[in-house]
């Protein structure tokens, strides 16, 4: 099978980066002939042709000129297969990866400001990417979509008049062993937590989206009525006056040291398709707490591995779920029900490859 694949910045970290490397080593390792369409990359796998995209054009159109400089470029090529990675003008499978940005302007709404409330999502980016994104979800379009969640596939079919049975759930995957090998005492040791301190950890970047601040407002009412419970930030950001029970790391490449060392993953996010710190924490053996707003909220059972809060700014029921899992007898084994490993996702993820592409044979 010749086979393109679009992916706009192309580098060999990040969760999406990943899937992808992955992906396209499985797909090289069995024969397929691969092309990847991309503005900037670094590390692609071996057997994979690259194509350069350039883009000339600032924030507010970048993505909509990507995806017209891509649909130039396919123009005239006989591949059996296009699979786009981004919001893109025409493929035949699109994963949605970021969610609706619809449904996340109207989150960043209803958890701004009212004084902000009016102005999110002005502006030529959000246009522009409103109607790239109305073009994805065209069936004329895209003629198959992979979803990480329930969650997404939900939001789509209830905004874009897209074939439910032309949607296909593909959870993201993690490599549970890298999870499960971190060093927990010299970890807390490194970032001066106490044996008896109990450590919530965040894991991220884009605060804003990841509810960080709820987690920072609880902590500064927790400095005298709760001085053992501290939070771990590990990710890129700024926080103006953190409170001393908050500590900042920074981004970590070894993250899997940070999971290792805390006690509770906690994660807040107003919109988030499906987060990966929620299946690395349970492989890690981390219970949860985190918000319907995660579409890696289904991952969990309720109770049994975590808990999933209604309303991210709760913060009332947020320490109250905290407590729970800090009076809870100590245990690093909690199970998941479904599957977390890179494996399965790239599997399930050629299954649905295979599919689209018969489906064209069938059209041609």
């Amino acid at each position: 099978m010749k086979l393109a694949l679009i992916r706009r910045q192309f580098a060999s970290v990040g969760g999406a980066e990943l899937y992808l490397q992955r992906l396209l080593g499985a797909l090289v390792q069995a024969g397929h002939d691969i092309h990847l369409y991309t503005e900037r990359w670094e590390g692609a796998a071996a057997g994979v042709t690259v194509h350069e995209v350039p883009v000339k054009a600032g924030r507010a159109t970048r993505n909509i000129v990507f995806a017209r400089n891509v649909d130039l470029q396919l123009q005239g090529t006989d591949y059996d297969l296009v699979f786009s990675l981004e919001r893109t003008v025409r493929q035949d499978v699109y994963r949605a990866g970021d969610g609706v940005h619809a449904v996340w302007l109207e989150q960043r709404r209803r958890f701004a400001s009212w004084w902000r409330r009016p102005f999110i999502g002005m502006g030529a980016f959000h246009s522009n990417m409103r109607a790239l994104e109305t073009r994805t979800f065209d069936p004329a379009n895209t003629r198959h979509i992979i979803v990480n969640s329930d969650m997404v596939r939900r939001e789509i079919l209830a905004r874009f008049p897209f074939p439910a049975e032309r949607i296909h759930l593909v959870r993201n995957g993690v490599d549970p062993a890298r999870f499960q090998r971190g060093d927990r005492a010299a970890t807390r040791a490194k970032f001066g937590f106490a044996e008896d301190d109990f450590v919530l950890l965040f894991v991220g970047s884009g605060w804003e989206r990841k509810g960080l601040h709820f987690l920072v407002k609880l902590m500064r009412r927790w400095q005298e009525e709760e001085p053992k419970v501290k939070l771990l930030v590990v990710g890129k950001g700024h926080l103006s006056s953190p409170p001393p029970n908050v500590v900042l790391a920074g981004p970590m490449r070894e993250v899997e040291h940070a999971y290792a060392a805390a006690d509770l993953m906690t994660f807040l996010p107003i919109y988030e398709p499906c987060a990966n710190v929620i299946a690395e924490s349970l492989a890690s053996g981390l219970p949860v707490i985190t918000s319907a707003f995660n579409g890696a909220s289904e991952l969990i059972d309720e109770g049994l591995n975590g808990h999933t809060l209604a309303d991210p700014a709760d913060i009332d029921t947020l320490a109250k779920t905290i407590r729970h899992w800090r009076d809870r007898p100590a245990s690093r084994l909690v199970p998941c029900s479904k599957p977390l490993d890179l494996d399965t996702n790239v599997r399930e993820t050629l299954r649905v490859l295979e599919l689209a592409a018969k489906d064209n044979s069938k059209v041609s």
